[in-house]
């Protein structure tokens, strides 16, 4: 009797243990994660983090690494996770053999890197401008004239971005140069004179990726409209990921299907495989984090306002979980189950 009564006493004390350890499957483990060099992905970082936290997981402040790099050391277990994959615009930078040791999951936004050219829609209404082929009318060179050189201005790329190569190949391609006049100015600038065009009742053409604050300030479908390139005619770098310079069900698109001429990538996790193997709830929880676009150009334009430093960052996140906290504590519980 005296054995069995310390055999129940025991388990009573073990117990509690259990449904700790039970909660918190990541406990005595450190995670190294990665995050990219564009601060429009800094969100998506800091809230997998702090899943990563509640599961009992010590996450290290991320390393902030250029595409390629972090694809090398993804591969090699310097970092475990990042979740800045963009597919397939970032399939090109992958070392080789690299789906041998890392893999992409999930979905942080399917469809979520759009690329491509708005335009004010209370003006795409007026001149009935569908494609880019529209700048070439007189009455839309000088509408959208702002600076009075006789071509219609474009809010581009700076040099030496990506996106800059791509629109350079479009004035090619499209015979462009002698109706459209490039402004390659600091981005963040030439955005915010644009919205203040905008605001201010004038028409706006501009260049523009999700996720990004500009499609928080200026809404496709209410403020500006995605119009379309006259045809696809892919770069040689795209020409693997041409199938989705074309997407239906883009929102504010002034046709559908509309001709991005930009390759449209879901935005996804990519992990080390031995990382994921030996801890199946990071692995769950990765898996099934996804964010709504709006919500990630919202937190972008709280960024953009100025609420950038890793503090503002940190309430972004807390607040939210607390909007979302069914969807979240949800997360949490498959990452458990899928530890057990």
């Amino acid at each position: 009797m005296r054995c069995f009564l310390m055999l129940l006493l025991m388990c009573a004390l073990a117990s509690p243990v259990v449904a700790a350890d039970a909660q918190l499957p990541g406990k005595g483990v450190t995670v190294k994660p990665a995050r990219a060099t564009w601060n429009t992905g800094y969100f998506q970082e800091a809230l997998v983090s702090e899943g990563l936290k509640e599961l009992g997981y010590k996450v290290k402040r991320p390393k902030e690494l250029q595409n390629p790099i972090f694809y090398q050391a993804v591969a090699f277990g310097d970092v475990d996770y990042w979740t800045n994959g963009w597919f397939p615009n970032h399939d090109g930078q992958l070392p080789p053999d690299f789906y041998k040791v890392a893999t992409k999951l999930g979905y942080v936004a399917k469809a979520g890197g759009l690329q491509g050219y708005l335009v004010s829609k209370e003006f795409a209404d007026k001149y009935n401008i569908k494609s880019l082929d529209d700048f070439k009318r007189p009455e839309v060179m000088k509408a959208f004239d702002a600076n009075g050189d006789g071509k219609a201005d474009l809010t581009a790329c700076p040099p030496g971005w990506g996106c800059e190569t791509v629109i350079n190949h479009h004035f090619d391609v499209y015979d462009l140069d002698p109706y459209i006049n490039q402004i390659k100015a600091s981005y963040s600038a030439s955005m915010a004179d644009t919205i203040a065009r905008h605001d201010a009742g004038q028409p706006v053409f501009f260049y523009t990726w999700a996720p990004n604050w500009t499609i928080f300030k200026l809404k496709p479908g209410e403020d500006v409209v995605w119009i379309n390139v006259p045809k696809i005619m892919p770069k040689e770098s795209q020409k693997a990921g041409e199938a989705r310079m074309t997407m239906s069900g883009i929102e504010g698109a002034v046709s559908d299907p509309v001709k991005l001429g930009f390759v449209v990538s879901d935005i996804q996790v990519v992990a080390n495989k031995k990382f994921l193997e030996e801890n199946p709830a990071a692995a769950k929880f990765l898996e099934v984090f996804t964010l709504p676009l709006a919500d990630i150009n919202e937190q972008n334009t709280r960024m953009q306002n100025g609420e950038k430093s890793r503090k503002d960052i940190e309430r972004h996140v807390k607040e939210w979980i607390e909007k979302n906290q069914v969807t979240w504590d949800g997360w949490l519980e498959q990452a458990r189950q899928a530890a057990m």
